[in-house]
């Protein structure tokens, strides 16, 4: 009887795996992943087989008698673990996307096992010592492409404890499936307390802006903030306060492990600004000059609120406060320049929009966007897929766009992989698959505008690729560079000569000139608010995980701290409050890095700033191509100042950045 359990336990195991559609050649189109062949049950077994086989991958190179070289060690690793590849593309890009506690469920076990063969490979020392082999010969003839793959590898082993103790690599495996689950757990608990939120009030949190502008009702305001601010810190099974504090402690004990005093030190060592005490000085500069605009912005409000007390629909002595600022920042624009969002929005359909941003990739890069049917999709009724090629012909990758919101889809706007641009065994070149996520209007603001335009830049930064190995192609690159290019990508969103060709209203009439004037006067309006919010997040950012210790800490009271000693005005708070801070502990990877959006911001406006001053414009072709091949193509094959030294012809200056916020 055991036996013929057992042969029907392989016999299922067997159908199972020759089912898994992960386990199988992908014949669709562009090589897009079969989504409505693969179900919830498949993505477990096919993480457990794709661990299985790199594993196997990794055995054949250690057991490799020829000596290490790059060709026998670095090019294998690269192309190993192809299924783990797959699987997650899907599994991580569905569950942001159209989650649901099954997938929460299957990701949570998911997290488990790529955490724990993550350190299985970071652990290996027999592989270890093949890598250092290579790292420590004569690299001459390697291409820097090749060089800066293998100091990847190698400098991961060394940051990731290849060095430690048994023991002490035994706690840091805990530690990393620890900090693994709670970064995964408190992004469940955002995404659920969003929803909440909007089951409460009727919209959406990313209609938070536009609601808090149109509301007159102050109370309503006040509820509505309260509300927004409150995810996460509802005392609930959704309240991730506790979980903050474990994650940032155990972030804390992985850093003490690596020879780090904090987390913050650990994380910037191998970024751009390499210390923290770079990044609080950076950041120190720009907040103390946007919380001078932002008090000189208090008072023009104030002057609108004082004549709403004047005229009896406010108490006496009534000020500005938190929920008051988006209404009346709209009042002070509208008087200023004459500039009112919902006679901008009616220019700005989506649908639109997007054309917008393909036709500026074609204006400057020579992208052609093409919209294709009849191919493999996560969500057919939301989601619509795009094929960009060059002049040529040639495939440059697939791009699926999901713009607007929906309660299975966490809040923001983002890129992400379903699969890199790499050359694979064959030679042959591995074209992309990018999705841009998003939680937009259907007639969108201008904030919206800039924010398609914004993960359309890291799009392009992942499809142009032109990169040999995976792991330094497209957006892998150093997490305090790779907003450069989303940012920039920004610039053109209201250059008057693309607005003509995109912004246009149901009746297809082009947006008055007019309109275009004060949109581009208004550029700067209100950059104290927004500068102070972001920077102020920023530090937030930093000083969690400048942290040594938790004992003792309540995440109110460390808020409140830090909002003092920055000198924070009581009528802004932080963009993103701790329980709801996605960026930081939701697991999207910006911990000791959300600065990283302002210390791109200055590479991005003075790159702008050598358009601004050509002779032929922003639209010079040739100073656009230059851009793409220098930054676009080569992804991080070479370390970012050279790239963007190479580009500049020198080093990148702040002047541009703080011109165009109004802070010079």
């Amino acid at each position: 009887m055991k036996r013929i359990l057992a042969a029907l336990v392989m016999a299922v195991s067997l159908t199972s795996c020759h089912d898994n559609p992960f386990l199988k050649q992908w014949n669709t189109p562009y090589g897009i992943p079969p989504f409505g062949e693969i179900s919830t049950s498949d993505y477990i077994p096919a993480i457990k087989e794709g661990i299985k086989q790199q594993n196997a991958q990794i055995d054949a190179i250690v057991s490799n008698p020829v000596p290490a070289d790059f060709e026998n060690t670095i090019a294998p690793l690269e192309l190993s673990g192809d299924i783990l590849s797959k699987v997650q593309g899907v599994l991580f890009n569905v569950v942001e996307t159209d989650g649901n506690p099954e997938l929460d469920a299957v990701v949570e076990e998911a997290v488990s096992l790529l955490s724990a063969h993550s350190s299985d490979i970071n652990f290996n020392k027999a592989l270890y010592q093949r890598v250092k082999s290579v790292y420590e010969s004569d690299q001459s003839s390697l291409t820097r492409e090749q060089q800066m793959v293998l100091k990847g590898w190698y400098d991961g082993f060394e940051r990731e404890g290849i060095g430690l103790s048994e023991e002490k690599q035994a706690e840091l495996r805990e530690i990393n499936a620890q900090i693994a689950t709670l970064t995964q757990k408190i992004g469940n608990n955002i995404l659920a307390e969003s929803n909440a939120f909007k089951d409460k009030f009727g919209f959406s949190v990313s209609s938070y802006p536009s609601m808090m502008t149109t509301t007159e009702d102050r109370e309503l305001r006040r509820q509505y903030n309260e509300a927004y601010r409150m995810r996460g810190h509802n005392g609930n099974e959704y309240d991730n306060r506790e979980l903050i504090l474990s994650l940032v402690g155990a972030r804390i004990r992985k850093a003490n492990i690596l020879g780090y005093k904090n987390s913050a030190s650990f994380t910037l060592s191998d970024k751009m600004a390499e210390n923290p005490q770079t990044v609080d000085a950076f950041l120190k500069g720009i907040m103390d000059a946007a919380t001078v605009r932002a008090k000189q912005e208090v008072k023009e409000m104030q002057r609108f609120m004082d004549e709403d007390i004047a005229s009896g629909k406010l108490a006496k002595g009534s000020k500005i406060e938190q929920w008051d600022w988006w209404y009346y920042a709209e009042k002070v624009r509208r008087q200023k320049y004459d500039l009112d969002e919902d006679a901008v929005s009616k220019y700005f359909k989506a649908e639109n929009v997007l054309n917008g941003v393909f036709m500026a990739a074609k204006m400057l890069y020579d992208v052609n966007v093409e919209k294709i049917e009849d191919v493999p999709s996560y969500n057919p009724q939301c989601v619509t897929t795009w094929k960009l090629t060059n002049n040529d012909g040639s495939l440059i990758g697939i791009l699926t766009t999901d713009l607007f919101p929906r309660s299975s889809k966490r809040g923001g706007a983002w890129m992400n992989n379903i699969r890199n641009q790499y050359v694979d065994a064959n030679g042959n070149d591995i074209r992309p698959i990018i999705v841009n996520v998003g939680n937009l209007s259907e007639y969108m603001s201008i904030d919206d505008v800039l924010t398609t335009f914004h993960v359309f830049g890291h799009a392009l930064h992942g499809l142009l690729s032109k990169c040999h190995y995976a792991s330094v192609s497209g957006t892998n690159v150093k997490r305090d560079f790779v907003e450069m290019f989303s940012q920039f990508n920004e610039n053109w969103a209201f250059q008057p000569e693309l607005l003509a060709l995109y912004a246009k209203n149901d009746a297809g009439e082009v947006i008055p000139q007019e309109l275009v004037d004060k949109i581009r006067a208004s550029s700067k309006f209100n950059q104290g608010f927004a500068t102070v919010e972001l920077t102020a997040a920023s530090i937030l950012d930093m000083r969690w995980h400048e942290l040594t210790s938790v004992e003792g800490v309540d995440v109110d009271k460390f808020e409140a701290q830090v909002a003092e000693e920055i000198g924070l005005i009581p009528q802004i708070t932080f963009r993103y409050q701790s329980t709801y801070f996605n960026h930081i502990f939701g697991g999207s990877g910006y911990d000791s890095g959300y600065y990283g959006y302002l210390w791109s911001e200055v590479l991005d406006k003075d790159a702008f700033s050598i358009f601004q001053n050509s002779p032929n414009g922003v639209w010079d072709k040739e100073l656009a191509l230059k851009f793409k091949q220098i930054f676009l193509e080569r992804g991080g094959s070479e370390e970012p100042m050279t790239l963007y030294r190479e580009f500049a012809g020198r080093e990148p200056q702040a002047d541009a950045m703080l011109r165009s916020r109004g802070l010079e």
